[in-house]
């Protein structure tokens, strides 16, 4: 009586019992449910035809559009492993993970193809086919469906311990690894996102978040499983996405927070409809920035936290009853917090070196490590990482939280980013938090410096925001009112934009070069 644990099912679903409905539009572009399924079952169809098998890698290059929303259903049908790239990337990393994964077939955007052309040379049995436009030498993908004898779409010809996914992580410190997402794994994931963010066939979702980036968060099945309109959009452009949000009549997006902040800037100059519903992860969203879009929008924020490695998430804010009728900053500032477990994550813990919980008084810190239906298969052709990883029977996240006695945990900092100043910690999320709290700063994100006598001392870049302006004195004096005196940035160094990947993640490897040359000699303890 079992049937496999997979988003096909989802989709399926969606499929079934919607198919008069819209599934996508576009500008100039609306496609029923019945529509979108058939063109499923040609992509499979023809996947098949060109010698597509199960277990085969099948890449993306794409940016959010129709065609690519296709893929991460289409691809999974005949059995076959999507390996979807970041579209922010060069030839190096692409040849990398291109060779890594083994790829045989790459489905690619011509928006994208001189970011990958000078790697396609090295891989003469690659197949390149083309979506939206064309290229000489290489099929179009709208040839490939016309000539397709159709695959029924039936979830039940796979596993679910068959792994549907290979994604990469960011690779800003290493080699990218390739993470291994199972049917199982976005299944679980797909089912939470539909309890935390409930939505129905009347909801509109706007495609924000990267689709490469842990699958569109689990968003390119969730939304067809119950029937809603997607609305893709292919470049984060803040005005075209609140033109999209009016037009199309948008209940739900998902985002990073520099996106959150991007509109926030757009919606100054223009109307932005209230009423979305927002989830927002890829980073820890400071608490301004979710006070600024729930009172300046009139949207409302749901946090998540996760990695790609997690299917996405681990845990969300489930906010309290009757958290509406907090005071805003309050609200904002609770919002912030990492949340609990989501209802089929599994377990999620915060524990200290020996494996032992850490006392949930919002002050001890300690490692976030969880179990569960949401963790990888492991990473591909990467033993060693994948045992490093898993040390203990727990997935190890790298990223340090306090737990507040009501349970909820609080990204404190990645282990990696805490600053150690004179023997005391530092951590950088704290000291960004108050630095957006001053109304002058749109982007802030800080970093340790090397200092001759502290060991490290924090060194803060700010992007201020349009119009407004503050001094590096004006800043620091604003730290000191809010901060403990070794926490306050030694220097405030001011750039337009902060370097950040595909998935809106701050590179603060980057930030932590160009802070070693700036002689900051800090406050002192």
């Amino acid at each position: 009586m079992e049937v496999p644990l997979s988003p096909l099912a989802l989709v399926a679903r969606g499929l079934r019992l919607y198919p008069e409905r819209p599934a996508v539009v576009d500008d100039g572009l609306e496609l029923s449910y019945r529509d979108f399924g058939r063109r499923l079952e040609l992509l499979a169809g023809a996947l098949l035809r060109r010698g597509v098998l199960q277990g085969d890698r099948v890449a993306l290059l794409a940016p959010n559009t129709l065609e690519a929303l296709e893929c991460y259903s289409g691809v999974p049908r005949v059995g076959a492993i999507l390996v979807p790239l970041n579209t922010r990337l060069g030839p190096a990393e692409y040849r990398y993970i291109l060779g890594h994964s083994g790829s045989r077939l790459l489905l690619l955007d011509t928006s994208l193809y001189g970011r990958i052309a000078e790697a396609l040379p090295e891989f003469p049995d690659l197949e390149v086919i083309v979506q939206r436009g064309e290229i000489p030498g290489y099929l179009g993908y709208d040839d490939l469906l016309q000539r397709s004898p159709g695959l029924p779409f039936d979830p039940e010809a796979i596993r679910e311990d068959q792994v549907l996914s290979l994604n990469y992580t960011s690779g800003t410190t290493a080699r990218p690894k390739g993470v291994r997402l199972t049917h199982r794994n976005a299944y679980i994931n797909t089912v939470n996102m539909l309890l935390a963010m409930r939505p129905t066939a009347d909801d509109v979702h706007l495609h924000v978040a990267p689709m490469f980036h842990a699958n569109g968060w689990g968003y390119v099945w969730a939304s067809l499983a119950v029937g809603a309109t997607n609305v893709p959009l292919p470049v984060v452009e803040p005005h075209d996405a609140l033109r999209r949000v009016r037009e199309y009549g948008v209940t739900s997006l998902c985002a990073a927070p520099t996106v959150l902040t991007m509109l926030l800037g757009a919606a100054a100059e223009e109307l932005a409809p209230p009423g979305v519903h927002v989830a927002v992860a890829g980073a820890a969203p400071p608490a301004a920035v979710i006070r600024r879009v729930e009172e300046e929008l009139g949207w409302t924020v749901q946090h998540f936290y996760g990695l790609t490695e997690t299917t996405a998430f681990l845990t969300y804010n489930e906010p309290p009853k009757g958290i509406e009728e907090w005071p805003l900053l309050a609200r904002s500032g609770f919002k912030a917090r990492q949340g609990v477990e989501l209802p089929l994550a599994g377990q999620v813990r915060v524990v200290r070196e020996d494996m032992t919980d850490v006392t949930p008084d919002g002050q001890e810190m300690g490692e976030v490590v969880a179990r569960g239906n949401v963790i990888m298969a492991g990473y591909y052709r990467d033993e060693e990482a994948t045992r490093h990883a898993m040390q203990g029977g727990w997935f190890h996240t790298g990223d340090l939280a306090v737990r507040h006695p009501d349970g909820y945990i609080e990204i404190r900092d990645r282990q990696k980013d805490m600053i150690i100043s004179g023997g005391e910690n530092i951590p950088s999320l704290e000291v960004e938090g108050a630095l957006y709290r001053h109304p002058a700063v749109a982007q802030a994100a800080v970093v340790a410096a090397p200092h001759p006598h502290w060991g490290e001392t924090p060194v803060a870049f700010v992007a201020l925001r349009a119009g407004e302006t503050a001094t590096e004195a004006e800043l620091i004096t604003h730290c000191r009112s809010l901060l403990s005196h070794y926490k306050v940035p030694s220097r405030i160094i001011f750039v337009d934009e902060l370097p950040r990947t595909a998935s809106g993640k701050i590179q603060k490897f980057l930030l932590r070069e160009m802070a070693k040359g700036s002689e900051a000699e800090g406050p002192g303890l």
